[in-house]
């Protein structure tokens, strides 16, 4: 049990730098990649309603349109 609570500190000396060096690259390039998920999402939902509203006003011309 010991063995696998000391795995979990970030203290322990028997783990090599170059290992302490690529976890925090690699979190830190988690944190980017899910702030450009937040990022794409948000402007495709921007999209989304910009092409609505788009539609909204062709049905809205067409209905008026005499027959």
């Amino acid at each position: 049990m010991a063995k696998a609570l000391i795995g979990y500190m970030n203290s322990d000396l028997r783990t090599p730098a170059n290992l302490v060096a690529e976890n925090a690259r690699l979190r830190a390039r988690v944190g980017e990649l899910e702030a450009l998920v937040l990022r794409l999402s948000e402007e495709n939902d921007n999209l989304t309603a910009a092409q609505a509203a788009v539609l909204l006003d062709e049905a809205s011309l067409q209905e008026m349109q005499p027959a």
